[in-house]
């Protein structure tokens, strides 16, 4: 990692054009651009719990799925939360969704990114994690256990 200072500033700014690369990357159904964000030992994990290790493997496999399954998607995305977590490492919190035609009204995805900072400065994912928000589900949980209630978080 690059020993030099980073402001809040920066490491912000970085990490918003690294998810802006991410969609775009995706929109285009370009599976070795959307790979090329990661680690060469990334860890992603789907919202269905498939894990993919390396960009390589991230990349390939995106390929195949925008060759398929997921033909023509966008990804829609909005960021919750960029912090840093050291000198050159970052952690992002997004909630999102993949869509076809218009952008969903309600993002039902909640990601995480853990990202670092190399030697010349580029930023990288090093893990994702994508979880399917269940809003039933945790009205219930609330409902049964108040205490478990996460604080009120500000509008990103």
């Amino acid at each position: 990692m690059d020993a030099q200072p980073v402001s809040r500033a920066d490491t912000e700014a970085a990490v918003i054009a690294l998810l802006d690369r991410l969609t775009a990357a995706w929109n285009a159904g370009d599976g070795a651009a959307y790979g090329a964000e990661f680690t060469a030992d990334a860890t992603y994990i789907t919202y269905v719990g498939t894990l993919y290790t390396g960009a390589a493997e991230i990349g390939a496999a995106h390929q195949d799925l925008f060759g398929g399954l997921l033909k023509g998607t966008r990804l829609a995305s909005e960021t919750v939360d960029i912090r840093r977590t050291g000198p050159g490492t970052a952690l992002a919190v997004t909630r999102g969704d993949v869509h076809k035609g218009a952008r969903p009204g309600r993002l039902g995805k909640i990601q995480t990114y853990a990202l670092v900072r190399g030697v010349a400065g580029e930023w990288k994912v090093a893990a994702f994690q994508n979880t399917r928000h269940r809003p039933l589900l945790e009205r219930l949980s609330f409902r049964a256990r108040p205490a478990t209630r996460p604080a009120p978080r500000p509008a990103a």
